[in-house]
């Protein structure tokens, strides 16, 4: 056999026994439905058969990557199992042209290529967690908590000049809005007749509120309002950064478009919040 050919279906060899691995630790997860349980274990099995076929060929024993495997399930217990399963379903992308390449090659490469692109893709959009179908109400949640607080702190950063101050007024507001989102977005389920209106005004509030705590705790660790506003624009551009990758890998949007178009509408209100802030200080003649 050609040395690249038998370069490659070793790749393919670990890639599939890890996938083998992964999906099978992913259906003994605490909290996986049975129906999810059902389908990972048929991917699992999948995977399996996949590995034994380019074991025939390589004739070689490879054992599971132990820290790839603990990894991706580190990622389900963060972001759940469905966001996991499709983060590892966009990385099979290299492997699926490699199969095409050997195609011609190697004839089961065409039945292993035809299992990666149609019987898993169709598994992997069966499964369900609540989540994820609930991923709108955080888009909401989150998107307009860094919106609305980076430029509400920026502005009366500069008015007020006082760290602790700016972190309870930060407090306050924060705890007012998510309430308030929250109870939008149940009416506005509620009117569209959604099954359960209560538990997406939750995903609301609750990802409203944990970008506020997120948002207002530098004011709280530092005295100096300067430095406590430059951790709360590194803060903001973490959580743009997690939440663009989230909804990335979920929606299977791309990322960088994502991240850029958050982070700049954050930053623009922030700058004309902060500008705002200034000359009311100025205005006011605030001294706090």
């Amino acid at each position: 056999m050609d040395q690249k050919i038998a370069s490659k279906l070793l790749r393919f060899q670990k890639e599939e026994i890890n996938g083998h691995a992964i999906y099978s630790a992913l259906s003994k997860l605490k909290g996986v439905s049975p129906k999810n349980k059902k389908i990972l274990s048929k991917i699992a099995e999948d995977e399996l058969n996949h590995y034994n076929t380019w074991k025939k060929y390589t004739s070689k024993q490879i054992k599971p990557n132990p820290l790839t495997v603990l990894f991706f399930i580190v990622m389900a217990k963060i972001f759940g199992v469905v966001f996991c399963v499709k983060m590892m379903e966009s990385l099979e992308g290299d492997a699926q042209e490699g199969y095409k390449e050997i195609v011609n090659k190697i004839p089961e490469a065409k039945r292993v290529l035809e299992d990666e692109e149609r019987h898993e893709r169709l598994l992997v959009d069966m499964l369900k967690e609540e989540r994820i179908e609930y991923i709108s109400s955080m888009v909401l949640g989150i998107s307009d908590a860094i919106v609305e607080l980076t430029g509400a702190l920026a502005g009366v950063s500069l008015a007020l000049q006082n760290a602790k101050l700016i972190g309870i007024v930060g407090v306050v507001t924060g705890i007012s809005a998510s309430l308030s989102m929250g109870s939008s977005e149940y009416l506005s389920q509620k009117a569209d007749k959604h099954d359960h209106p209560l538990k997406a005004a939750l995903y609301t509030t609750a990802a409203y509120f944990f970008t506020v705590l997120m948002l207002v705790v530098p004011f709280f660790v530092f005295n100096s309002f300067y430095n406590a506003l430059i951790l709360m624009f590194i803060d903001a551009t973490v959580v743009i950064l997690i939440f663009s990758f989230f909804m990335s890998v979920v929606k299977e949007t791309p990322f960088k478009r994502s991240f850029l178009e958050m982070f700049f509408i954050s930053f623009s209100v922030s700058i004309v919040s902060f500008i705002i802030g200034y000359f009311a200080r100025k205005i006011l003649n605030v001294e706090i």
